[in-house]
């Protein structure tokens, strides 16, 4: 009897070590999806100033590392952490102390992307830093990073997230073989700025 119950626990041990411990639930539509939002300029992002009918004040200028762009005549102007409305609001409020044609209507486009940068790092064949000039997602962050190696635990992979809304950071479950068959689609979210995507 002893040895039967023994036998038995050891089965169960097994079974359990050989089946996947499942994710705790997780609202996967609670993250942002940044397509759906205006863009939030970074450093070495480049944007292109447009006054109509000034075209001496008109310019394309990257946003510097301390997150600052200069133009003519008003000098300096915060970029980094503002959208490129926000940006133009600013420069339009500031230059109206030296154009007083109403006609000088300010545009302000992205050029390029250059402040999009993500890591993947952990059990995959290229980790490392990443950039891109468009958003990606996290199956493609993986692709980028040559897909998971022979030691990966792929369906433990998981974003850490800064989660300024909380102070602090957050782990976004993610399994990623459910990504690939289809099950779990909606795991396949869009990585954001300063996002590290981790596979064990």
């Amino acid at each position: 009897m002893v040895r039967r119950l023994w036998v038995s626990g050891i089965v169960l041990a097994m079974l359990a070590m050989g089946c996947p411990t499942p994710h705790a639930p997780y609202d996967y539509k609670q993250e942002p999806d940044p397509r759906r939002q205006e863009y939030v300029l970074g450093p070495s992002d480049v944007l292109r100033i447009n006054v109509w009918h000034n075209a001496e004040l008109s310019v394309e200028v990257a946003v510097r590392p301390d997150g600052t762009i200069s133009m003519p005549l008003i000098g300096d102007v915060q970029a980094a952490g503002r959208t490129p409305a926000q940006v133009r609001a600013d420069i339009a409020k500031r230059l109206s102390t030296f154009v007083r044609d109403e006609s000088a209507i300010v545009t302000v486009t992205v050029a390029a992307i250059n402040s999009y940068r993500f890591v993947v790092s952990g059990s995959v064949e290229k980790a490392g830093a990443y950039a891109s000039a468009h958003y990606v997602t996290v199956s493609e962050a993986i692709a980028l990073a040559g897909g998971p190696n022979r030691f990966a635990s792929a369906d433990e992979t998981v974003i850490i997230r800064t989660d300024p809304a909380h102070g602090g950071v957050k782990r976004i479950p993610i399994d990623y073989p459910a990504i690939l068959n289809g099950t779990h689609p909606e795991q396949d979210l869009f990585l954001l700025p300063g996002d590290t995507l981790y596979v064990p």
